[in-house]
């Protein structure tokens, strides 16, 4: 490979790389989503996450029961397990605008494999078709896992619509790939420290 070859590559081309060689399909696969797909399709153009792997130690004191950064600026979200033998890196949605974000230190206080949805208040005032209730399966925004965290209605959570992963798309909480989440799951437990940036 060239000099000149080397800088033809673009950031699109090495991100696109990059999420093929995590073995992560980028298909959009829900056409009756109850997330806020025209916005995702119309005025969400750029989808980049950062996949630069970080030290844990600028943002915990310790690792008791693991420890879960997500920045949103980068669009990644960074795990460490208590005794630093596993160390994941996972591209993420972000929620839309900075009035939907938290951050801040919370924890995991609940875990659900298959969670229902229901709209929050605010949801259901500006978009008031959407359903009351979304049973688990492939129409369910929360996707195959639900990480529920101590701040009421954020989660860490799948999404069965994979355009929005590396992109500002949801309505406040961390969305992965279910792959991912599935694999998330796994690794954390209740009361696994979490930092949003």
């Amino acid at each position: 490979m060239t000099k000149n070859t080397i800088g033809t590559f673009s950031r699109r081309g090495f991100v696109a790389a990059a999420a093929a060689t995590v073995g992560t399909a980028a298909v959009a696969q829900s056409t009756n989503s109850t997330e806020i797909e025209g916005e995702v399709s119309q005025t969400i153009r750029h989808n980049i996450s950062s996949f630069r792997s970080l030290d844990w130690r600028p943002y915990f004191t310790n690792l008791a029961k693991g420890a879960i950064l997500v920045d949103i600026q980068s669009r990644a979200l960074h795990f460490w397990s208590q005794d630093e033998t596993i160390y994941k890196l996972y591209p993420t949605s972000v929620p839309l605008t900075d009035d939907l974000t938290r951050r801040g230190h919370t924890e995991i206080v609940r875990k659900v494999v298959g969670p229902e949805w229901r709209p929050t208040p605010s949801m259901r005032e500006r978009n008031p078709e959407w359903p009351e209730f979304v049973p688990p399966g492939p129409d369910n925004p929360l996707g195959t896992h639900a990480l529920y965290l101590s701040w009421q209605y954020y989660r860490i959570h799948g999404t069965h619509d994979t355009r929005k992963i590396g992109r500002r798309s949801s309505n406040g909480c961390i969305g992965l790939y279910n792959e991912h989440i599935g694999e998330l799951y796994g690794l954390t437990e209740v009361g696994t420290q979490v930092l949003l940036i």
